[in-house]
């Protein structure tokens, strides 16, 4: 080996040379010979081993590591998965308040009508629904046209849906209506809304199902009657052989009454064909030209 490339295993120290030689002479592990300059103070030199930066005469160093652009993309998307859990538990309890600070308002109460129209002289409806509730109870039926509820009147149906977000459940309120161009009233006791799913649950669910008539119901329609402020719902097609066809009912006949009900849209029909009583007897009255013409029909079941 020559003599310029061996070292003391003690001390570190080249072979012959003294302390003064020492401070430009670095001890390298696993180095390959002849990679070392000879004079390390006339020169400075880094050399790379291992992930060590080394300069003669100097202590060894770390290399400094820079992140990767995929490790800044993790650290930004922790950082605005943090800030939107953050935001998320913030907003969220605002939202399930109309106001910040407020209580949430009270539950609606419901009068038991499919839904209200507005209409000349204040708002209507098609069909009260289901049986029992408040509207049924009151004696309303589809195309009453209600003016005053609780003394305020009613010029559309955003008041009156207002009117009844407002009102307390179990609260009895005075209605005033028209039928057939005559004032009419009734009072009318509200019902949650947890109820008016009670009663249709008991509706849709009752043993005995519901009636049948015998009619195409998509081709009745709510009609005038000649020479009277009163409507009715003519009939189109009678089906053969059912119930309607059986009791005398033709086609063209104008329902006015179904079981001393008065009878005021093709809605309100067919909703009390359904709630009637499979194998009853009801008593049908309708206009046949200008004739008033009274029909007991008993009703089949669907």
């Amino acid at each position: 080996m020559p003599r310029e490339l061996r070292f003391c295993r003690n001390c570190g120290f080249r072979l012959g040379e003294g302390l003064a030689e020492y401070t430009e002479t670095v001890r390298f592990q696993n180095v390959p010979p002849g990679t070392l300059p000879r004079n390390g103070a006339a020169q400075f030199q880094q050399y790379q081993y291992g992930g060590m930066a080394v300069s003669p005469g100097g202590p060894m160093r770390k290399r400094q590591r820079r992140m990767s652009g995929m490790s800044w993309m993790f650290i930004g998307l922790l950082i605005f998965f943090i800030a939107a859990a953050g935001f998320t538990a913030i907003v969220r309890p605002i939202r399930q308040n109309v106001h910040v600070g407020f209580a949430p308002s009270a539950p609606r109460a419901y009068a038991g009508v499919n839904s209200f129209d507005t209409t000349d002289g204040g708002v209507t409806f098609d069909n009260v629904e289901p049986p029992g509730s408040p509207a049924d109870k009151a004696g309303l039926v589809g195309g009453d046209v209600i003016t005053t509820v609780d003394g305020q009147a009613i010029h559309s149906d955003d008041e009156i849906t207002e009117l009844l977000a407002r009102t307390p459940i179990g609260k009895t309120l005075d209605v005033v209506y028209l039928r057939d161009g005559e004032t009419k009233t009734a009072k009318l006791t509200t019902i949650s809304r947890e109820e008016l799913d009670r009663l249709n649950s008991a509706y849709r669910n009752r043993p005995e199902g519901r009636g049948q008539f015998g009619y195409e119901d998509n081709e009745a329609e709510r009609v005038a009657i000649p020479g009277t402020k009163i409507f009715g719902v003519r009939l189109g097609e009678v089906l053969s052989n059912r119930p309607a066809d059986i009791a005398g009912v033709k086609a063209g006949d104008i329902v006015i009454e179904f079981d001393d009900i008065p009878i005021r849209t093709s809605e309100e029909f067919l909703s009390r064909v359904r709630r009637a009583l499979p194998y009853s007897t009801i008593n049908l009255v309708v206009m046949r030209g200008d004739e008033r013409v009274e029909i007991p029909v008993k009703m089949g079941k669907q």
